[in-house]
């Protein structure tokens, strides 16, 4: 089993494989180039407003979400 340690930064990295892998569980398909294309959109935004949504929920609950984009999010 691997220690754990403290960490100052954590990074995540979605692969055109992850998309690809998500759309088959979805019951679709997704070709490389096309996984490609989206993560070369502006997605990565999309993506990390996720990533920041998730954690405030996950520390702070309902009152860290933010509701000026889109309407409020749900934890």
């Amino acid at each position: 089993m691997r220690q754990k340690r403290n960490r100052d930064r954590v990074m995540a990295e979605i692969t055109p494989f992850h998309l690809m892998r998500l759309a088959s569980e979805r019951g679709s398909s997704l070709s490389r180039e096309q996984a490609i294309a989206f993560l070369n959109q502006e997605s990565w935004k999309h993506m990390m407003q996720a990533g920041l949504d998730f954690i405030a929920c996950s520390l702070l609950g309902d009152a860290a979400v933010r509701k000026d984009v889109q309407g409020p999010r749900q934890c």
